[in-house]
């Protein structure tokens, strides 16, 4: 029984430790944009639930990283009297946050549009039907 245990307890540290090197890897990793809005800027509620949603799909472009290292960051920071937005994500979801999500915002992109991959989402397997 004792052994049982051990070797338990050895896996679940493996899995522990392999999720935590996932993790780290993906947050060194992240992609940062940021949003300059245009001065006449004021989003509906509708706007903010498809920007809302356009951010969900950050996660799914990460893959299968683990949770915390494939969400979706947004920071604020004051520089010389002005504020700014960055969104963070991982670097795999280059294409999604690249993407404009309201009208009257421009997206920056640190380097060159060359260098985004385009995302390719999982399909689900269809089920066979039973005829």
């Amino acid at each position: 029984m004792a052994v049982v245990i051990a070797v338990g307890f050895i896996a679940a540290c493996g899995i522990s430790l392999r999720r935590a090197v996932q993790v780290r890897d993906a947050l060194s990793a992240r992609v940062r944009v940021e949003a300059v809005p245009t001065s006449t800027f004021d989003p509906g509620e509708g706007e903010v639930r498809r920007w809302a949603q356009h951010l969900g799909r950050v996660s799914y472009a990460a893959g299968s990283t683990p949770r915390r290292g494939r969400a979706a960051r947004l920071h604020y920071r004051a520089e010389h009297g002005r504020m700014h937005c960055y969104l963070e994500g991982h670097e795999h979801a280059t294409a999604v946050l690249t993407m404009p999500g309201f009208a009257e915002v421009e997206i920056r992109a640190s380097g060159s549009r060359s260098d985004i991959r385009p995302v390719n989402f999982s399909v689900p397997t269809p089920r066979r039907s039973r005829s």
